[in-house]
This record gives C-alpha cells, structure tokens and sequence, in this order.
C-alpha cells in the first residue's frame, strides 16, 4: 500500500482517475466505519436516552442535552470544517476528527454526571462533524468520475444499514451490559479505522485561499440561534424569546453572507449555489430529509398511540423502510452513472410522496402488511432519489471546492431533520388527536415540492450551467 510520501507525490491525473486497487477498498472502508460510527451513535443515544436518565439521575427534559449537545456541535462545525478540509486536506481532517471523536467516546464511557456526558458528546460532535464534513469529498478522490455514483451509493447503503440495526444493537447492549458500554464499543473501531486510514485516504489538492476564520465564527453563531428558534417553536417557548433568535439570525445572517460574497473559496459556498444544479440539489435535499424527518417521528406515535402496537412491534414495522434502500441505493447510484440526477430523483421523490400519503391514509384497523408496503414504498422512494442527488451535488462543484461540496450536503441534511423534527412538535401541539396524519400529510407535501424542485434540474438552463 503507498505510503504517505508516495500519495502525496501523486499527480491530479491520478487523483481523477480515482485510486488504485486495493488501496481504493481500504479507503472507503475507513469512509464506511466513519460514517458507522457517527450514524449509529445518534441512534443509539436516542434509544438510550430513557435508561441514562434515570442511571445519572437526570430528568427527562434535561437529558434531552445528551443528543441536543451532540446536534449543536455537529451543525455549527460543518462548514467551517469542510472549507478547514478545502485549505489543509479532507484525510487531515476526517483523521482529526476520528480521533476526537475515539477520545470523546472514552470519556462519554467515563461519565459519571449529566453535565460530564453533555461535555463529552459536544466534543464528540465536533469529531463527528469532522467525519461527516468531508466524507463525500474523500469518496470524490477514492472513485474516478466514471463511476462516482457507485461510491456515492455506498455511504448511503452504509447509512441505511447502521439506521436499520441501531435502534437492535442499543437494545441487545443495553440487555447484557450498562450504558457505557454504548459509547465504549466506539473506541476499539475508531482506532482501527485511524490505522487504516493513515495509510489508505487519499491527498488532495489545497485550496491556496486563507482560512476566514472570522466566517467560522459568524458561522456558528447563525445556525446556533436558528437551532434555538426553530427547537424553541417546536417546543413552545416564550413567542418573544424565539422572535429574537431569529431576528439576530437573520441580521448577523446578512453580514454572514456579504461576507462570503467576497471571499474566493467562502466558508457558505455562495460561488457554489450560484450554480441553478447545485442550489436546486440541495434545496431537493432540504425537502426531503425535512418530510422523511416528519414521518420517522410521527410514525412510532401513530403505531403505537392510534393502532395500539408495542413497542418492539413498532420497530418491526418500520424496519421494510431503511432495509429497503440497502437495496435501492446501490441500484441507483450504478443508474446515476447513466441517467440524469434530476430524473431519478423526480421519479425516487415521486414514489417516497406516494409512499407517505398512503400511510397517512391507512385504515382504523390496518394489517401488518399493509403497513409493511407502504414502509418499503418510502424506502424505495428515498433510496431511489439520495444517490444520484448526493452524486449531482458533489460533481456539481469543481475539484478543488469538493470540501464546500460536502459540508452543504451534511448541512442541508441536518437542516432538513431539524425543520420536520420542530414541524412535528408544532403539529402536535396544534392538533394533538389528530398530530401523526396530519404530520405524515405534511410529509408528503415537502415529499413532492422536493420531487418538483428536483425535475427542474432537467430543465436546459439548469443543465447548461453543470460542470462538465
């Protein structure tokens, strides 16, 4: 395998035409385990959030910290970490970031207290943030163009299948070991992913611009106050106090981007969503993870609350969707190779709407596998759209701005779950009998603006402005 010396040495050509074999299997298996890691660890604190609560002796409205914390760090960092990975290298930066993220679950593991825990996984967020930043970027360099989609498709299998068996592992750990042990099992896998990775991730070329650090900081505090607004109105705080979070949002917001206006490499990518395909594309990612957001929460409350099943019978139930993209997204991104993003995604979108009204028009009395087809239709609708979305958004940006590339994939993901995570809180509030239909409605709604936005980058002024 090239030692570090000899990846470096390597010349743009050779980055282009992706890395060679094997090392081009090891790369994107540490893409893989990093992924893994941030993925499942969402999924596991959530599910586990009930039993740490009551093991630190936490009230339930204060633990809610151990995934906010994690959240918080995860979104401010973002972007200022993939323009950090434009200026520096992806692989310093996902290494970076492997690293705090092994340190932070060590002490998650060590905790003792609430606010010890909350420490522990804002510093894993920021780790996290690392990873997820510039994993795409890196999958950019590991793949050749050819045959992109298939790289892309990967991490959105990995994705699905870390969602899938989260919420099981959380449960089989949980019932033969403590808490900790949650965030323990991080460790040994980090490490081994730091090793291979040492030797296996690509180098890229550096963008020559300075880093804006003042923009990092503009960066942080923006989207922390929208995180605040948009999780106050969900959760009924004071009307004034969200009012003023959204007002110095938008007013340092505005500052923000003018900012960005005139750098050449900007921390927002401003230079990268004046390209109709690229905004298009992330606008469709908003939508969707917005109405897949709205569903994933309001679905446990309507299996159980409305149609009585338990609660492992709930996540049986919904199982058919993650399981169901393992499938579809391979599938997709060999297709995305081939056939227009736009086009694929309006089709993918089109049956994740069609998925999604059909479970909020289900019966009083539905049978298992009338949920059950309904699930998998979603899961083949989403599956079918991400990979050549997420593959449109990466070449859509030049080579040397992939980091800025992936840094907006991930924000416009998190942006999207926060929206629908507030909308449900909203909708609940609002119509509390009625709240799982009526989110699941609202889901199909954002489902087909994003099918519509997503047909519009076929449209030959778009087309005419993507990259070759």
């Amino acid at each position: 395998m090239p030692t570090l010396s000899e990846l470096s040495a390597a010349s743009s050509a050779d980055i282009e035409s992706g890395l060679p074999f094997p090392q081009r299997y090891y790369a994107i298996l540490v893409v893989a385990l990093g992924i893994t890691l941030a993925v499942l660890d969402g999924a596991i604190a959530n599910v586990a959030l009930p039993t740490i609560a009551r093991h630190l002796h936490a009230s339930a409205a204060s633990s809610i910290w151990i995934v906010n914390a994690y959240q918080l760090s995860v979104t401010i960092s973002l972007l200022p970490l993939a323009s950090l990975g434009d200026r520096i290298g992806y692989r310093r930066v996902y290494l970076a970031g492997m690293v705090l993220f092994t340190i932070a679950s060590l002490g998650c593991a060590l905790a003792t207290t609430l606010p010890e825990l909350a420490f522990a996984r804002m510093v894993q967020g920021f780790g996290g943030a690392g990873i997820m930043s510039v994993n795409t970027a890196l999958v950019r360099m590991i793949y050749p163009r050819a045959q992109l989609g298939r790289g892309v498709a990967i991490n959105a299998m990995v994705v699905a299948i870390a969602s899938a068996v989260g919420p099981t592992l959380a449960s089989g750990v949980l019932a033969i070991a403590t808490w900790p042990w949650l965030f323990a099992i991080n460790v040994p896998i980090g490490i081994a992913a730091l090793a291979l990775g040492l030797r296996a991730l690509p180098v890229n070329e550096r963008h020559p611009a300075p880093y804006d650090y003042l923009s990092a900081v503009l960066n942080a505090i923006v989207f922390g106050l929208l995180i605040f607004a948009v999780d106050g109105l969900g959760h009924g705080e004071s009307n004034r106090l969200v009012a003023v979070e959204f007002v110095l949002a938008i007013v340092i917001g505005w500052f923000f981007v003018r900012r960005q206006l005139t750098q050449p490499a900007p921390l927002l990518p401003v230079d990268l969503l004046a390209n109709p395909v690229f905004a298009l594309s992330i606008s469709t990612s908003v939508c969707s993870f917005c109405a897949q957001m709205l569903a994933f929460v309001a679905l446990p409350f309507m299996l159980q609350e409305t149609f009585g099943f338990s609660q492992v019978d709930t996540g049986l139930l919904m199982t058919p969707w993650p399981l169901v993209i393992i499938g579809a997204a391979p599938l997709s991104g060999a297709l995305s190779d081939r056939y227009p993003a736009g086009m694929l995604g309006g089709i993918g979108l089109a049956l994740f709407a069609l998925g999604l009204l059909s479970l909020a028009t289900l019966g009083a009395h539905p049978a298992v596998f009338d949920i059950c087809w309904r699930m998998a239709l979603c899961g083949v609708g989403f599956g079918v759209f991400q990979s050549p979305n997420n593959r449109q958004i990466l070449s859509s940006a030049p080579r040397e701005r992939s980091g800025g590339a992936s840094g907006m994939l991930g924000t416009a993901r998190l942006t999207g779950q926060t929206l629908g995570a507030a909308l449900v809180a909203l909708i609940f509030g609002i119509a509390p009998q009625h709240g799982p239909t009526v989110a699941l409605s609202v889901a199909t709604a954002f489902a087909a603006v994003a099918a519509v936005v997503s047909l519009l980058r076929l449209m030959p002024g778009a087309a005419a402005r993507t990259p070759g």
